[in-house]
């Protein structure tokens, strides 16, 4: 204890010694005269250099190593991360417009999988219950690598390695399904790109050469037509060993293709620019070739361009290589602007900035060009029309085109993308469910439903029985399915990537076991309408908010509309089945079918103020009568400040313009058309 307090004491006694020497030191004399300047010290060490002004952006990096297969980085235009998220995959990345994610992988079986709408997910990794996946024996599948994604035609081309060929799908195929096509190569490829505008496709093989095919879709995915780019020095001798990443830029006609060379050895990678790449063939002298010590380049297994910056997977020597300007400047061994360290970078894709996702069902008002509009037939007993999807003018006075569905089917959506979403119940299942179809509003006339293209959410699990109306968010990626089943109806809510036997992720469900017909969706209130046959709505706020806090069940509405004019409701029958909201004028357009076995007491209601309306809701239109031809009016569309009418009873289409300030009582419709037991009617926008 002595040796610790005597310890203790020893810096104050130390402290105290000196303050009393210093203390003591005071010069009461004047100061004296400075003393001469010190020397300048020694230069201290250079900074290190700051990180160049990229422009701004998000990229998506697939890894492929022993330690990080499997997984996706997030990072910013300096190869930074933001976030990493798990896929499953360890191949080639492409994104669509929408952010849904497509990656090969071959780390087990073949596979092609989509990620639903990834960009605007933090973190996390594939779901099953929101994504899919293309694999399986019937797919042919082995070693995919690079995809490429023809977005207006929505097909996937895989360059399948082992089994030298290109691979076909539609994007929303999924399961163990066959190709669209397969067309075969000279050599195995490891990436695909393709010029959709032009309908040609350039392929990087492994032999060193570039094959070009022309008229691919045009051919039905046969061409006849294949050429040959090889670069070449300008005594013809072959430059390329072993190209990998390919990019197409269309504007200035020319490809860039990166060659690893020897896999093996870290330092014999190049990039090859090519100009004037539509017609090149043969031999062919590059603009531009890069490699050397300096560049870093060993194994650059994909390329990605941004206006005339290059990026690099550099697998070799774990790193993203970025070259600005990379149609200029001289050949040889240039280093890049930037190299970021990361381990065993597979594959890059840019997360573009996110496009205008407003569905049709969204956009009343403003004056929008249509592609016309779509229709589905629903007779009571099977006929010629049974499963017939049709599209027609925006003035209903000719026919466009039209899609078999191969069954009997109920309602038809479309999202921002053309892709379709069609209800349907299967009596000797006793089920019923959703097509989920590639392209239905652009792509698929006169073709029918195939897995090699579409897919299908149906089973015990769904909880769809007897399915009726449908709408789509297309900014979420979810489907909404009117569950009219008199035991579990609902609003039963799935991912539009979700496919097979698969639990809804929520379901809106109506108090009083009310049951829905028909429901709309408004991303930009996040609002849910939901058309009841009881002649009410029920209105759900904050639907995906809640989703995505975690809940999976919204029972009981948040408001209740019952449509009443004169201050009293509408007298019985009342039946509501088609619904649309237009949140520019907050109003709420809905038919009501009185008693389904009447073909004349069907009416339209424009119900103004309806975002937050409760109880009764006064209407300022009502359109009813004999020159209506309203009887059985099963589903409407808003578009242009016009509504169109599916009248299933009277089997006509009609066209109400400027509904929301006509006047109300019996009018004729401004334009009409005569078709079979119409189902459902849904506004195909300009893609």
């Amino acid at each position: 204890m002595n040796t610790k307090y005597h310890w203790s004491l020893g810096p104050s006694i130390i402290a105290l010694s000196l303050t009393l020497a210093l203390g003591g030191c005071v010069d009461d004399g004047d100061t004296g005269p400075a003393g001469p300047a010190g020397m300048d010290g020694a230069d201290g060490s250079d900074g290190s250099d700051g990180a160049p002004g990229l422009p701004q952006g998000v990229f998506l990096i697939a890894n492929n190593g022993d330690s990080n297969r499997g997984t996706l980085t997030r990072a910013d235009q300096n190869a930074a991360m933001l976030s990493q998220f798990t896929s499953g995959n360890n191949e080639g990345v492409m994104l669509d417009s929408t952010g849904n994610l497509f990656q090969a992988g071959d780390s087990s079986t073949g596979s092609l999988r989509t990620v639903c709408r990834m960009t605007s997910r933090s973190g996390g990794m594939y779901m099953p219950s929101y994504d899919k996946d293309i694999t399986g024996a019937n797919t042919g599948l082995t070693n995919p690598k690079g995809i490429h994604l023809a977005e207006h035609s929505g097909m996937v081309f895989v360059a399948d390695f082992n089994g030298m060929r290109i691979s076909i799908f539609g994007s929303q195929a999924a399961g163990d399904v066959t190709p669209v096509a397969e067309i075969p190569l000279s050599a195995k490829p490891w990436d695909v790109t393709l010029d959709e505008v032009n309908d040609r496709m350039y392929v990087a093989l492994t032999d060193g050469t570039v094959a070009v095919y022309d008229n691919v879709m045009g051919s039905g995915f046969a061409p006849t037509v294949m050429r040959s780019i090889v670069p070449a020095d300008a005594d013809g001798n072959q430059l390329s060993v072993n190209l990998h990443g390919i990019v197409y830029d269309a504007g200035s006609d020319r490809l860039v293709v990166s060659d690893v060379g020897d896999a093996a050895v870290a330092d014999d990678g190049q990039l090859f620019v090519i100009n004037n790449a539509a017609m090149a063939d043969g031999n062919t002298l590059p603009a531009r070739q890069v490699g050397g010590p300096m560049s870093m380049l060993g194994n650059p297994v994909d390329i990605i361009l941004t206006g005339t910056t290059l990026r690099v997977a550099e697998k070799s020597n774990d790193a993203i290589l970025v070259f600005t300007n990379i149609f200029d400047g001289p050949d040889g061994d240039m280093a890049p602007t930037l190299a970021t360290t990361t381990s065993k970078p597979e594959s890059l894709a840019q997360v573009m900035p996110a496009m205008d996702l407003m569905d049709a069902s969204d956009n009343a008002l403003t004056a929008t060009t249509i592609n016309g509009i779509v229709v589905s037939s629903n007779p009571s007993a099977a006929g010629p029309t049974t499963g017939q999807i049709s599209r027609y003018s925006a003035v209903l006075s000719s026919t466009l085109g039209s899609f078999d569905a191969g069954m009997s089917i109920e309602s038809v959506t479309i999202d921002a993308l053309g892709d379709g979403a069609v209800t349907f119940d299967d009596i000797d299942s006793a089920m019923g469910g959703v097509l989920i179809i590639n392209r239905l509003a652009s792509m698929r006339d006169d073709d029918s439903y195939t897995m090699s293209q579409d897919h299908m959410i149906m089973g015990a699990n769904t909880g769809l029985v007897t399915p009726k109306g449908v709408d789509v968010s297309s900014a979420h990626g979810l489907v909404f399915v009117a569950e009219f089943n008199p035991d579990t109806p609902a609003v039963q809510v799935f991912s539009s990537c979700a496919t097979g036997d698969v639990a809804p992720l929520l379901s809106l469900v109506a108090g009083n076991d009310a049951r829905p017909w028909d429901v709309d969706y408004d991303a930009a209130t996040d609002r849910a309408f939901v058309a009841l046959t009881n002649g009410t709505v029920a209105v759900f706020d904050e639907v995906t908010r809640k989703l995505m806090s975690g809940m999976t069940t919204i029972t009981g509405e948040d408001r209740l509309i019952t449509p009443a004019i004169g201050g009293a409701p509408i007298t019985a029958p009342t039946n509501i089945h088609g619904i649309d909201y237009d949140p520019q004028s907050d109003s709420l357009v809905i038919s009501d079918v009185g008693s389904a076995a009447s073909a004349t007491d069907g009416k339209l209601y424009v119900i103004p103020a309806a975002g937050m309306a409760n109880g009764l809701a006064e209407m300022s239109v009502m359109i009813a009568g004999p020159n209506s031809m309203l009887g059985n009016p099963v589903d409407l569309m808003l578009s242009n400040g016009h509504v169109y009418v599916a009248e299933k009873s009277n089997n006509v289409i009609m066209r109400f313009d400027n509904i929301l300030n006509s006047a109300s009582g019996d009018i004729a419709a401004d334009y009409s058309m005569s078709y079979t037991a119409p189902e459902s009617v849904v506004v195909v926008p300009v893609d």
